[in-house]
């Protein structure tokens, strides 16, 4: 578990780099196209949960305790229902689950 934790931890932050950039662009051309979407918006927020998800299952490797397994939970859940309910235009966000 000690292990899954870090490398999880490691993963979700590495990934939320990626997620702010993509966010940027999104947000940029959202404002260029002025479309009104906010999916640029809800990215930022889903790289933040993903990022402070990352750093707690990065800091409680070591601690067995529920409560930050569900600390992780809700983190990595609200930025699931982020992306999904504030996706916008971009449809390629709920490919990957057949939504």
């Amino acid at each position: 578990m000690k292990t899954w934790k870090l490398v999880s931890g490691i993963i979700s932050t590495v990934l939320s780099v990626f997620v702010v950039f993509q966010s940027m662009m999104a947000g940029l051309a959202n404002a260029l196209e002025e479309s009104g979407q906010s999916s640029g918006s809800a990215g930022l927020v889903v790289s933040i949960c993903m990022l402070c998800g990352g750093i707690v299952s990065i800091v409680s490797r070591k601690n067995n305790s529920k409560g930050s397994n569900i600390a992780l939970i809700i983190l990595f859940g609200l930025a699931t229902f982020t992306g999904f309910v504030l996706a916008g235009n971009y449809s390629d966000l709920y490919g990957l689950f057949g939504v």
